[in-house]
């Protein structure tokens, strides 16, 4: 009897090795979650139940417990690098066509060749699907899709519209001939005589292919009586051309300084007629608008010519230039065209009983009737948690533990070993008697 015990002890010391083991050689796998050996005697009963003096027949190993403790964090410089201070588990698939979902604290991840993103099992990262402003479609796990890396944005756009915003100063003078600024302006307009206008500017703006092209705006002071100016403006040195009489493009100020739309050319939004822009691209049709929406542009005293804003509504194909995930989960790709797209929201889990899930390696987990089913959710809900870009989480292994606990499951495998020795020892010693 005492050999069986003590050997159940033997075992029992070695699974205490193997799981301090396993513990201590993954002290730095990030996601990790250490376990524990739990262990229960064993007695040997009857159905009329246990004598009072009844000796027990050793150990067994009852279970080896999962440990989801938050493992610190460890701060990277990749965005893809993700993190959750929380009970949230990021959702994978074994790959695209798969339907299995797999459950990771592990936040490495990488973009392939077709631009998913995906960790270094090539097992792939899923987000709720979002709309245009990025608003969440579905919380649905069953409803997740791939996270997809667009490499540019969408088709090229054409410039529309031009919005300026802008200060005239009230104390030019002397007042300019608006005659003298058309003349010039046929004659050269690529560059006009300065002595013709008093100030300019140029954008930037794109035609149906994505093309850029230059539109520089020339301003003359006309009626300084009236606080009227006069407006011409140009597309790669081509004039542009309105309907109005005579082709006569003007900004009116109050007594005030502040713009008149009721005597402004167009009520503040200039119409240009459609211009070729020579390339195989679609006529640019162009407005200038002044008014923004706040009627800022002003004429004022304070001396200096001066653009506070100047936008325009098109854009070239973009590439990929960054992307930015927030601590919600949100997830946004920014291009070279300055246009940005919501790419989605990243999926989380969360489970009543973590420690009933069942690992399959990679530092995942599946969901059993233990574990119970998976609670989808966002970051920042509920008791999901945060997500930190930019950070992995480290293994939550305390190693000066495991090296104590190594010491005791060694203690004990000695001790179980004097036991057989002493029960050797006891029976040879009854063998020999004579």
């Amino acid at each position: 009897m005492s050999f069986s015990t003590s050997l159940s002890g033997l075992n029992a010391a070695s699974s205490d090795l193997s799981v301090t083991s396993n513990n201590i050689a993954n002290v730095g796998t990030t996601g990790f979650k250490g376990s524990r050996a739990e262990f229960a005697d064993i007695f040997a009963a009857s159905p009329l139940g246990t004598a009072a003096n009844a000796i027990g027949s050793g150990v067994l190993l009852s279970s080896v417990s999962q440990q989801f403790g938050q493992g610190n964090l460890d701060f990277t410089e990749n965005t893809l690098d993700m993190a959750v201070s929380g009970e949230g588990f990021f959702v994978l698939k074994p790959n695209q066509t798969s339907s299995d979902l797999l459950y990771t604290r592990a936040g490495a991840f990488q973009v392939d060749q077709n631009g998913v993103v995906v960790n270094s099992a090539g097992q792939v990262l899923q987000v709720f699907p979002v709309d245009t402003s990025g608003t969440v479609t579905t919380t649905s796990l069953s409803g997740t899709v791939p996270l997809q890396v667009p490499n540019t944005v969408g088709t090229p756009q054409a410039t529309s519209t031009v919005n300026i915003n802008i200060n005239m100063p009230a104390d030019v003078s002397p007042a300019l001939s608006a005659a003298a600024l058309d003349a010039e302006l046929a004659a050269n307009p690529a560059n006009p005589a300065a002595s013709t206008y008093h100030n300019s500017t140029s954008a930037t703006i794109f035609d149906s292919q994505g093309n850029p092209h230059i539109l520089t705006m020339y301003f003359a002071m006309t009626n300084d009586a009236n606080n009227t100016w006069d407006i011409r403006s140009t597309l790669d040195g081509q004039l542009l051309t309105s309907t109005n009489a005579p082709s006569a493009e003007q900004l009116d100020f109050d007594t005030s300084g502040q713009l008149d739309l009721t005597n402004t050319t167009d009520g503040g939004a200039i119409v240009y007629n459609p211009i070729n822009p020579g390339n195989g691209a679609a006529n640019i049709a162009l407005a200038i608008d002044f008014r923004n929406q706040g009627n800022t542009v002003t004429q004022e005293a304070q001396g200096s010519f001066l653009v506070q804003s100047l936008t325009q509504d098109g854009f070239a194909t973009g590439r990929l230039s960054g992307l930015e995930i927030d601590d919600q989960g949100a997830i946004r790709a920014s291009f070279t065209n300055g246009q940005t797209t919501e790419l989605g929201k990243l999926a989380l889990a969360r489970f009543d009983n973590p420690q009933g899930l069942r690992q399959t390696g990679n530092t995942s987990w599946v969901e059993t009737v233990e574990s119970g089913t998976a609670a989808a959710g966002e970051a920042g809900t509920g008791n999901f948690g945060l997500v930190q870009t930019g950070a992995l989480e480290t293994s939550n292994v305390d190693l000066t533990a495991q090296l104590v606990k190594l010491i005791t499951a060694q203690r004990n495998f000695q001790a179980n070993s004097k036991a057989i020795e002493t029960a050797n020892a006891v029976t040879q010693t009854i063998i020999n008697i004579r």
